[in-house]
């Protein structure tokens, strides 16, 4: 369906869009925090590729590593996601978070958009913008010729890459535009926009929950308003009512929300996923300018939590990758691979 078309349907069934943070309406500040000169500049110099006017593709560490023989990621040895063909991409740069452990620049403010583009076009430009951010694998001695041809057609789209992918209007139908396409799809949001989590259903849907309670949530995530809390419990909510699985994910960050598993239990009750993913916060990107490096807890203490937590909740532990600082809780200890979701013309 064409975009004004998708559009007049919107407003005819009386929806509203996600709104978008005050200060992200605006101009784009003149200066920058950073030895920087503009925005567009500071992607360019993550290594970023835009896919359009406002969505982004970046290549992961683990995608190279699989590229060159060199292992995969976890949610390989987890979910069963072959790391050389997962496209990693958002579909908007702005979000409503500025969480202290965020490897992007939170500081940074991201201009709204004045036009959002059609899913379709999100789509090829990110598969075209994947296509030549692997270029350099085609011909490189170190890379693995079969991977490098295999990694021109993704077949999992982690839509998680940064920023708040639930902004974006048309969320659905992209996800549904991929899945046309043979992708899997995982979709990672902060649960502040309920009412577009409810409407989404790709294969794995995941929630973020980074405090056991509103005082740490204010502190850790530094979120545009407190009332987002009660938003992120509502998402909660409707997450044990999606048929898509599901995942809560907790990035433990040293010193500042290690601790009350009974608190990040009851709140992950609420939702009652299919698994819980917690992982180690790492020392990356931009969050190095707002924490230390022993910010970084060990492998072991991320297992000593987890342990503490399926205890609270009644789940398992299913796995762990040690190497990543992360490990996977379920409720009966068993993993499985993502399947495509079934989608009907």
């Amino acid at each position: 369906m064409p975009l004004e078309e998708r559009k007049e349907e919107k407003k005819d069934s009386g929806e509203s869009f996600p709104e978008i943070p005050e200060e992200n309406r605006g101009e784009e500040q003149a200066s920058l925090p950073f030895d920087i000169p503009d925005f567009a500049t500071l992607l360019k110099k993550q290594s970023y590729a835009l896919a359009g006017r406002h969505s982004a593709v970046k290549t992961c560490l683990w995608l190279r590593k699989a590229m060159n023989d060199e292992g995969f990621c976890y949610k390989s040895k987890f979910y069963g996601v072959q790391s050389h063909r997962c496209l990693q991409m958002t579909p908007t740069l702005i979000c409503n978070h500025r969480c202290l452990f965020c490897w992007r620049p939170t500081e940074v403010p991201v201009p709204a958009p004045g036009e959002w583009d059609s899913p379709e076009k999100i789509v090829e430009e990110s598969i075209a913008c994947q296509r030549k951010l692997i270029t350099g694998f085609g011909g490189s001695p170190n890379a693995l010729r079969e991977r490098w041809l295999e990694g021109n057609e993704p077949n999992n789209v982690a839509i998680s890459l940064s920023g708040e992918p639930t902004f974006y209007p048309y969320l659905p139908e992209l996800i549904e535009e991929y899945e046309k396409r043979g992708f899997t799809t995982f979709l990672v949001t902060n649960g502040t926009v309920p009412s577009m989590l409810a409407k989404v259903n790709p294969s794995q849907l995941y929630m973020s929950l980074d405090a056991p309670d509103l005082e740490t949530y204010l502190r850790v995530c530094q979120p545009k308003s407190p009332a987002l809390w009660d938003r992120i419990n509502e998402s909660l909510d409707i997450m044990k009512e999606k048929c898509s699985r599901t995942v809560i994910r907790t990035t433990l960050v040293k010193g500042e929300n290690i601790f009350s598993p009974e608190g990040y239990a009851e709140l992950i009750k609420k939702a009652s996923p299919d698994f819980v993913e917690i992982k180690a916060y790492m020392h990356l990107g931009f969050s190095r300018l707002r924490l230390d490096r022993s910010a970084m807890p060990a492998h072991a203490e991320v297992l000593e939590f987890s342990k503490e937590l399926a205890k609270h909740l009644g789940y398992e532990i299913a796995d762990e990758s040690e190497i990543s600082r992360v490990v996977l809780l379920s409720k009966d200890g068993k993993k499985s691979p993502v399947r495509k979701v079934s989608f009907k013309d």
